[in-house]
């Protein structure tokens, strides 16, 4: 461990793109302590004192929220304009044949317009926060200039903080929306564990116990599902090539049990939030009670994150594309016809192997709900909370995996 940090900083460019990726961070923790103009940020914290139901959605913006900063949505609206675009490829062939079959360039464009939707969608949801906020006597009575003036520092954070995402990707290392979300995650993490420290009870040592064996179970089962394979057989064809005998040898194709990561759990948090700000924003009371039951809302969450989870895979994984790379190299898999029966195979086998991804993935997100229900204790929500600590470790493992790759490509070349 101590070595491959060692070499981390031995190598340059490595050391460069890490340092820039954690300047990145503190460009955003500056950023979620910038509150919106004309917003008194002590009734705000009343507010969310009181208001548990928008603490997820804290959580990913590492506390942006609460202190209604100027990256208050976080990467929500660009994380929205993706699910839109990406269910378009459902609906229009167009933009499936973008996404799908045009390449890089392709994908390049596709991202392109869920950055330019994302403008909007940050508008509409600041006002939307804003106006709710008002209604449940959180803000005072803003003007029409302080309104403008509030909703264009929110658009111009979130579109900043998306830039910034996209910096991480093309100048750090690592997915730069994912390792944002992870800033957001574990930077309220010192106060958490300073507020866990203070309310200590020696009456309560067996419950942290509980909840610190129950975190390392889930980090277990969150690495051995990510890092989890399902191998297929491949072999390829001998070819003769003049005097030279080519091919003849057998390989896996390696199909993950988790392919979609924590995409799923993300979309299901941003679709899931919706029901809430319409019920809050209307004054539905019926809609905000149905909401709030936590079984509903578990089953909910649960449901959501397993359908996204196939929606996602189905989007980014593409049998007929895999099977017909195969047969040009003179590869098949042993017993399967090459062509569409190679993708009828590859498609039942990916869809055996999500039912225990997805299922994994709802589980973890809904166990801290469950387990507060039967222990009645929420201070040690953070130690177990499914969602967080799945984006934490999956991030770390997918940042780690890259490095490794940037260090074993440095081997070579030496």
């Amino acid at each position: 461990m101590f070595k491959k940090i060692i070499n981390i900083f031995k190598a340059r460019d490595l050391r460069n793109k890490i340092l820039f990726v954690l300047g990145i961070f503190v460009v955003f923790r500056i950023m979620a302590n910038i509150p919106v103009p004309g917003i008194d940020i002590l009734r705000i914290k009343e507010f969310f004192a009181r208001n548990e139901a928008f603490g997820l959605l804290n959580l990913f913006t590492g506390g942006a929220l609460d202190r209604v900063s100027i990256v208050m949505l976080g990467l929500g609206p660009y994380i929205t304009a993706t699910i839109i675009f990406q269910l378009l490829t459902l609906i229009f062939p167009q933009f499936e044949k973008l996404y799908k079959e045009e390449g890089e360039q392709g994908r390049q464009k596709f991202n392109q317009y869920s950055r330019i939707a994302a403008a909007p969608l940050a508008a509409l949801q600041g006002f939307t926060m804003l106006m709710f906020l008002k209604n449940q006597g959180a803000i005072g009575d803003l003007s029409l200039l302080t309104t403008i003036t509030a909703v264009l520092s929110i658009t111009c954070g979130s579109l900043v903080l998306m830039w910034l995402g996209e910096l991480i990707s093309e100048k750090g290392i690592g997915n730069g929306v994912s390792l944002l979300i992870f800033a957001g995650i574990i930077s309220d993490f010192p106060s958490n564990i300073q507020q866990m420290l203070l309310s200590f009870e020696g009456s309560q040592i067996f419950h942290y116990a509980f909840f610190f064996i129950i975190a390392l179970i889930i980090i277990a089962g969150v690495v051995l599902i990510n890092e989890g394979r399902r191998n297929i057989p491949v072999s390829y064809a001998k070819r003769v090539r003049g005097t030279k005998l080519y091919g003849g040898a057998s390989t896996y194709l390696p199909l993950n049990i988790n392919p979609a990561g924590v995409i799923p759990i993300i979309f299901a948090i941003a679709i899931l939030m919706l029901p809430g700000i319409i019920a809050n924003f209307f004054h539905l009371a019926w809609l905000s009670s149905i909401i709030q039951n936590p079984l509903i809302h578990g089953s909910l969450y649960f449901i959501l994150v397993f359908v996204f989870t196939f929606f996602y895979t189905a989007v980014t994984f593409d049998p007929k594309n895999i099977s017909s790379n195969l047969q040009k190299m003179g590869g098949f898999v042993p017993g399967i016809r090459p062509g569409q029966n190679t993708a009828d195979y590859l498609k039942s086998i990916l869809n055996k192997v999500l039912v225990i991804g997805a299922t994994f993935l709802g589980l973890v997100a809904v166990l801290p709900s469950v387990i507060q229900a039967f222990t009645g204790v929420q201070q040690f929500s953070f130690l177990i909370g499914g969602t967080s600590l799945l984006i934490i470790v999956s991030v770390a493992l997918e940042t780690m995996k890259q490095i490794d790759a940037q260090l074993e490509m440095r081997e070579y070349d030496v």
